[in-house]
């Protein structure tokens, strides 16, 4: 078969269409990465220019984080730590009279010396008060409340012992539990049985948990409520039948049901 050809028309060989290809491509690139350079050094410009119109806040900004990190650490250096010591030091004579009142040596009057103070050193009252926000002012309140309601100050010993905080395990439930205790001896059993129900709940173990199962499930069936009774009775004999409160539990969940 006969091919035939225009005239004048000569085909490119193909090394000139690869490299006209090649160019086409190289100068897309070269256009395109100028763009992004163009890009770059107009948002480089506004941020420079967003800098120096802000320098005054940027500076104002850093100058106070600055002072903020120093001023704590000042702080903690020269006053949290050294106050903190000097309220140890303080209650450390009013613990020993509270010692003594716990082991029965006169108790009611030093139970006052421990919240009055004594010997030149003041007592926990004072220690709550004058180092409050340290780990000793926190643990005056404790102390303060427990002194108060081993006296018979009943209203002072729910002051103090709602101003205890702690992670203690056991501390913590025992405040709560105290609570309960003051608000029974001023015949109030609701409010009582609300606080031995906290205590309970706090960080279960097998020394408050039991303690406060059961004057919660007491005080529930003086007032007449024995389905709660029998909840914290059951919750004893299930779960801590080998603490002290376990001993007459079956009695009590008879008494109950």
């Amino acid at each position: 078969m006969a091919t035939y050809s225009k005239r004048g028309y000569k085909a490119p060989k193909e090394k000139e269409v690869k490299d006209t290809v090649e160019e086409v491509k190289v100068d897309e690139k070269d256009s395109a990465t100028a763009g992004v350079f163009t890009t770059l050094d107009e948002t480089a410009s506004k941020t420079e220019d967003w800098v120096a119109r802000n320098q005054k806040i940027i500076i104002g900004l850093v100058a106070g984080v600055a002072l903020f990190t120093v001023g704590y650490l000042v702080y903690q250096k020269f006053i949290a730590t050294p106050k903190q010591d000097e309220a140890a030091n303080e209650m450390f004579v009013a613990q020993q009279n509270f010692q003594k009142a716990t082991d029965g040596v006169a108790s009611d009057s030093l139970y006052k010396l421990s919240l009055n103070g004594s010997e030149g050193k003041f007592g926990f009252i004072k220690i709550a008060d004058e180092y409050s926000g340290t780990d000793a002012g926190n643990l005056a309140n404790y102390y303060a409340g427990m002194a108060y309601l081993n006296t018979g100050k009943y209203a002072e010993a729910i002051d103090f012992l709602s101003k205890f905080k702690s992670e203690d395990i056991v501390l913590n439930a025992l405040a709560k539990g105290a609570i309960g205790d003051a608000y029974s001896q001023q015949n109030k059993p609701k409010e009582a049985l609300e606080n031995y129900v906290k205590a309970s709940e706090l960080n279960k173990n097998d020394f408050t948990t039991p303690r406060f199962l059961l004057k919660a499930g007491k005080t529930a069936l003086a007032l007449g409520n024995k389905e709660e009774a029998l909840k914290h009775f059951t919750d004893i004999k299930e779960n801590y039948d080998a603490t002290p409160e376990a001993a007459s539990i079956d009695v009590l969940i008879g008494l109950a049901q």
